[in-house]
């Protein structure tokens, strides 16, 4: 196994991870080379030759909810152990099948949810357990006290969350630490050089509570490895079979400027993505799709490929600076 991508520890706790994670999410995807079980295994194979060993994953993900899972479950056989395995449970917008199947943060929903994922993974822990997103029927004592059960009795290691806001993270944190209970040790929201919300509130609050941040979209849908331009985008591209809008409306000044700023370097354009993303303080890891070995191995080398100066990152702000706040406007 490669040894040359840095080992970080998530927020707390006494996980290490792999600086490139490898989001899970196109198992099972209809249109993917990774829709098969050849094709997960594929992907598996290479991130562990590569390092890559943090895996993040969720219960919906897939073709039908839990595909996913059961793909990597099957792919993991006899090398469980080799991974950092996280998965996700309570989003909104699929249903999971589970009765009651409304509050999707409340005791009895999570206890059915943990189950379905520990038979599909095929294990008997899971290292992160996140919460997908926030579920405004459910008190989030409720949703901290099941979780505690669950790291309690073995079945999971640690717990996160994932879409939460600054004033949720620093809410589970004062609920968790008033209760004597089980804090969660990080965070994953959308985050990029083109989706720099984070910055506002969730990043201070992830800083000021001491988790370990995990951005997903990191490339957002891979406008930021390059393979795009103005006038080109690959027809088997994500973007252009779900999301042709992403690329139609992307700020191309800016990406271009980025292009040359990366060629002045001598360096990709994924390089200098994974380099910007690797120096903010509280990014443990980058969690990156993949439906090739390629792609696994092009962004596990992307870890130490680059670091910024101080002058890079004071150009890269220029490029793609922080926009307005909606809300501070009067």
């Amino acid at each position: 196994m490669a040894s040359d991508i840095p080992q970080r520890r998530l927020g707390p706790s006494g996980l290490l991870v792999s600086a490139v994670g490898l989001g899970c999410n196109n198992f099972g995807r209809p249109g993917t080379k990774t829709e098969t079980i050849d094709g997960t295994r594929a992907v598996l194979d290479a991130a562990l030759d590569a390092g890559v060993t943090f895996l993040d994953t969720a219960d919906m993900y897939g073709r039908e909810p839990g595909l996913s899972e059961t793909l990597m479950g099957e792919a993991l056989e006899g090398r469980r152990d080799r991974f950092v395995v996280a998965t996700k449970f309570g989003h909104f917008g699929r249903d999971m099948g589970y009765v009651p199947s409304g509050a999707k943060g409340s005791r009895s929903y999570v206890r059915r949810a943990v189950e379905g994922s520990l038979s599909r993974l095929r294990t008997d822990w899971i290292d992160l357990y996140q919460l997908h997103t926030p579920d405004p029927e459910t008190p989030i004592a409720e949703t901290l006290d099941v979780l505690a059960d669950l790291v309690r009795e073995g079945k999971v290691r640690y717990i996160g969350h994932s879409n939460l806001a600054g004033w949720q993270i620093a809410e589970a944190d004062y609920v968790a630490a008033a209760g004597r209970g089980i804090p969660f040790v990080s965070a994953q929201n959308h985050y990029s050089l083109l989706a720099r919300a984070a910055e506002r509130e969730v990043l201070p609050a992830v800083e000021r509570f001491g988790l370990g941040f995990l951005p997903y979209f990191p490339l957002h849908n891979g406008l930021l490895t390059g393979r795009f331009s103005r006038e080109n985008a690959p027809a088997d591209s994500r973007i252009m079979r779900q999301r042709p809008h992403v690329w139609e409306e992307a700020p191309w000044d800016a990406l271009e400027s980025y292009q040359e700023f990366c060629a002045e370097r001598d360096i990709t354009m994924l390089q200098a993505t994974f380099g910007w993303l690797l120096s903010r303080g509280p990014v443990t890891s980058v969690i990156a799709g993949a439906t090739s070995p390629e792609q696994v191995t092009s962004n596990a080398a992307a870890a130490t490929a680059w670091s910024p100066s101080a002058d890079d990152l004071a150009a890269i702000d220029a490029m793609f600076p922080l926009p307005e706040d909606p809300a501070a406007k009067v």
